[in-house]
């Protein structure tokens, strides 16, 4: 099973960055857009994983308080266009103490740096448009979730299992 820990944005968020990737396809940018119901911001890539408890065991043991994330900018990765989410040292702090606690249980899972984002489009083409604005939104984010992907006939499938 493919695992991935997650905060689901709420729906203000998604409409709001909905909105900005079809200014994006009006402008004319190409490229594989994330949809409304993919849209997320991981914490923890897990990858191919037996044991979904196992993770879950882990995200009940770090202490977590609800904080509030914020839009704040865009980017890319090279061949991958994001939103970036305002610094926060609260998130910073609990993906550090989550990534710790994956460790300490021997939870394989991807230790590049963390770099709030979520994903807009991936492979873009861009042509003649630019980002002169990022998108704006903000939210509360008052759970964590465990989400496992799958690839479906139309991409990525993301079903959140807690």
């Amino acid at each position: 099973m493919r695992l991935f820990i997650a905060i689901k944005l709420d729906d203000n968020m998604v409409a709001s960055l909905s909105e900005y990737l079809d200014d994006m396809r009006a402008a004319g940018v190409r490229g594989n857009f994330t949809k409304p119901e993919n849209i997320h911001i991981t914490l923890a890539f897990i990858g191919e994983y037996g044991n979904p408890q196992d993770v879950l065991d882990v995200m009940e043991k770090v202490d977590f308080c609800p904080f509030k994330i914020s839009l704040d900018r865009t980017g890319d990765f090279g061949e991958l266009f994001w939103a970036g989410i305002a610094d926060n040292p609260e998130l910073i702090n609990y993906v550090k103490r989550l990534r710790k606690g994956l460790a300490d249980a021997g939870i394989p899972f991807d230790r590049k740096k963390f770099s709030p984002h979520i994903t807009l489009v991936r492979k873009p083409v861009y042509k003649s448009w630019y980002p002169d604005k990022a998108p704006k939104g903000s939210m509360t984010v008052d759970r964590i979730s465990l989400m496992k992907s799958e690839r479906g006939k139309n991409g990525m499938i993301y079903t959140e299992i807690v």
